[in-house]
C-alpha cells in the first residue's frame, strides 16, 4: 500500500473515531446529567459527584478517547482538513439528540446539518496532508504544486 493511501486510510479511521467518540460522549454526558442533576448549582462538589453517575462517567470516558484520537489525528493531518471533516460530529450529535434524547430538531437545524455534510464532502476529497516531513532531517517540504514559481 503506497504511503499516501495508507495516510488517507489511517486519517479516515481516526476521523471516524473522533466524530463518534465526541458525539457519543456528549450524548451520554447529557443523558446522565439530565436524569439526576436537572439543575446543578455552581458548587464544584456537585460536579465532582456527578462524575460518578455511570452515564456521565461513560460520557467522560468517550470524551477522553475523543481528545486522544483528535490529538493523534492532528499530529499528521492538516488542521484545515481535520476540523472540517470532524465537524460531522455536529450532524451525528443532532441525530443522537433527536433519537436518544427525544429532542426537537428544527428544520433550520437539519438544514444546517445538511450544509455541514456538504462542506465535509468537499473537504474530504482533498489530501489530508499538504506538507511532507522528511523523517531523517525533520524538515518540512512543500509539495511542488504549492511552491511559488521561481523567477528568472
Amino acid at each position: 500500500m503506497p504511503p499516501s493511501t495508507r495516510l488517507r486510510f489511517k486519517t479516515r479511521i481516526f476521523a471516524l473515531i473522533v466524530v463518534f467518540s465526541n458525539a457519543l460522549g456528549n450524548c451520554l454526558l447529557t443523558l446522565g446529567l439530565r436524569q439526576r442533576y436537572a439543575k446543578l448549582a455552581f458548587a464544584p462538589l456537585d460536579y465532582i459527584l456527578a462524575i460518578f453517575d455511570p452515564w456521565v462517567a461513560f460520557g467522560v470516558a468517550f470524551l477522553i478517547v475523543w481528545l486522544l484520537s483528535r490529538m493523534a489525528l492532528l499530529s499528521w493531518a492538516d488542521l484545515s482538513y481535520v476540523l472540517p471533516v470532524t465537524a460531522f460530529g455536529y450532524v451525528v450529535s443532532a441525530f443522537m439528540g433527536r433519537v436518544f434524547l427525544n429532542e426537537y430538531v428544527s428544520p433550520a437545524r437539519w438544514a444546517g446539518a445538511l450544509l455541514i455534510a456538504i462542506g465535509i464532502g468537499l473537504v474530504a476529497r482533498t489530501a489530508p496532508q499538504t506538507t511532507a516531513v522528511d523523517p531523517h532531517t525533520k524538515q518540512t517540504s512543500v509539495p511542488v504544486a504549492a511552491r511559488a514559481p521561481e523567477s528568472a
